[in-house]
């Protein structure tokens, strides 16, 4: 196989290969390889329907492939305590009576015992977890009093508890305020200063640009277009065969601007 990120299958701690999904004989995904070296971010782009959600949950071994394999930190897996997955917020039954703290807590089952006894160390991380992601006022409180922000960043700290060596975000900051966007994304760079390699499925095509953030992009329409730096794979070419439309990459001195062809 050859490995479209620039790394190897033996350095990377993600390896996809020829993944297909089909959803009533139509494909979600057609032959997508990949690998992704440890410790690095990629944001994950696309139109809607493009796969990004169902590539997140073949790979969370939430969904089967129809072909292909997922090797994650050295194995082959359908559901692997090392990768950790922040679905949609929409996807959450926010209703649920549950408190932050049992919510964080849920992200140490695969690490308690088959009676599901949790021990001193499950509770000393769980309000870790709470400390980074700054919502250790709000342990307590029922998950359906908090704002969309707060929400958020309660399921991101369920994903650190489960100590995974990946993290998979879909779409964290759709629907948030621009200061709880701001704040997701800072918790994020400092997830990755602890070597956790971190997908994130994004619209924001300027956000995915961002190399303050990102190292690489990953732009996926059904089938991998391409991934790699941003200046790589978001050229006018790539973006019209991903969207269907031009679009113009334009760097300015507060970042890149990708703006859409009207003529």
């Amino acid at each position: 196989m050859a490995i479209q990120s620039g790394a190897t299958a033996e350095d990377a701690v993600l390896v996809v290969e020829h993944l297909t999904v089909l959803y009533q004989q139509t494909f979600a995904l057609d032959n997508i390889s990949f690998a992704i070296p440890a410790g690095e971010r990629v944001a994950v782009v696309g139109p809607n329907g493009a796969g990004k959600s169902t590539l997140f949950k073949v790979i969370a071994g939430l969904i089967k492939p129809n072909r292909g394999t997922v090797r994650a930190c050295g194995h082959l897996h359908e559901r692997c305590a090392k990768v950790a997955y922040v679905p949609q917020r929409a996807q959450i039954n926010w209703a649920f009576p549950v408190t932050v703290r049992d919510v964080v807590l849920m992200g140490r089952v695969g690490h308690v015992g088959l009676l599901r006894w949790y021990r001193r160390r499950d509770h000393e991380l769980v309000q870790t977890c709470l400390e980074m992601v700054r919502m250790t006022d709000l342990a307590d409180r029922q998950i359906g009093e908090l704002s969309g922000g707060q929400q958020q960043r309660v399921f991101i700290a369920r994903a650190l508890a489960q100590e995974a060596q990946i993290l998979l975000m879909d779409e964290p900051v759709t629907g948030l305020d621009l200061r709880s966007q701001e704040e997701v994304l800072h918790i994020i760079d400092d997830i990755h200063q602890h070597g956790v390699t971190i997908l994130v499925a994004t619209h924001n095509l300027n956000e995915a640009a961002d190399a303050e953030h990102y190292e690489r992009v990953m732009l996926l329409n059904r089938r991998l277009v391409g991934i790699g730096s941003a200046r790589e794979v978001m050229t006018g070419e790539n973006l019209a065969a991903a969207y269907g439309t031009h679009l113009h990459r334009i760097e300015t001195d507060q970042g890149v601007l990708l703006l859409h062809d009207r003529h």
